[in-house]
């Protein structure tokens, strides 16, 4: 009798794996048909090894590379005035990349901040960054000021940290440092739609402020509202490490 061979579609598919292509669409390294051809043609890799049509990956652990796609990423910080939306203007609103007179092509804010909230996002037209650093598999630091209406007390920081009811799930645990009598900064790990304000708002207060500061060790600084500048390769070689994108 001859020996049937064996494919991956034969195979276990384990708990948290995915199969390559989706991976590599929705890290932004390709189209799942540009996978399937980069993996024909041999130059992607998994933890340095060729990878096989239709094979799983842990996207947690496993590390893929494309070798042989030459790109010249850019990544730029910018400060996001208030009344500025991320994306998906409508009407008369003005979006980031409209604001910023970007025509170099496939540049696009990794993240958002809501039309009334301001500060810190990144530009860049590297795709692989968005899923490792929004999706919520990952746990990366995103760092705001805010302010409330009323004044600060014990038991609201302590609802903060311990985590409030959203959607009927509870936030995970923060870190919240006391500024003034109205305003705190907040460590994040996750994103949820509006996430700040809904928990101000489940705490018994309301945002009157909300300036994002820091996304991981990318720091805002003294960039002024509506400029943007170009992180430096050595904050961006510590992030793509961060990543798992080097």
């Amino acid at each position: 009798m001859p020996h049937k061979r064996s494919s991956y579609k034969d195979k276990p598919v384990l708990k948290g794996t995915v199969r390559i292509n989706k991976y590599m669409a929705d890290a932004g390294l390709a189209s799942r048909r540009q996978a399937d051809e980069f993996i024909e043609k041999g130059q992607v890799f998994v933890n340095g090894k060729k990878a096989t049509t239709g094979m799983q990956v842990d996207p947690k652990t496993d590390k893929i590379e494309v070798k042989g796609k030459k790109e010249e990423y850019v990544y730029y910080a910018y400060n996001k005035p208030q009344g500025i939306v991320t994306t998906g203007k409508q009407g008369d609103e003005e979006d980031i990349l409209s604001s910023t007179k970007f025509h170099k092509k496939g540049i696009f804010p990794v993240g958002r901040l809501d039309k009334d909230s301001h500060g810190l996002i990144i530009l860049t037209n590297d795709r692989r960054i968005t899923h490792r650093l929004l999706d919520p598999q990952f746990t990366h630091e995103k760092e705001y000021r805010v302010s409330i209406k009323g004044k600060l007390g014990h038991s609201f920081i302590k609802k903060l940290e311990t985590g409030v009811i959203i959607d009927k799930k509870r936030t995970l645990a923060v870190k919240v440092f006391r500024e003034g009598d109205q305003t705190f900064r907040i460590i994040l790990t996750e994103g949820r739609n509006r996430q700040i304000r809904r928990m101000v708002e489940a705490a018994g207060d309301t945002v009157v402020d909300l300036l994002r500061i820091r996304v991981e060790h990318i720091k805002l600084g003294d960039l002024k509202e509506g400029e943007f500048k170009n992180i430096p390769k050595t904050e961006i070689s510590a992030l793509l490490k961060k990543l798992g994108l080097k």
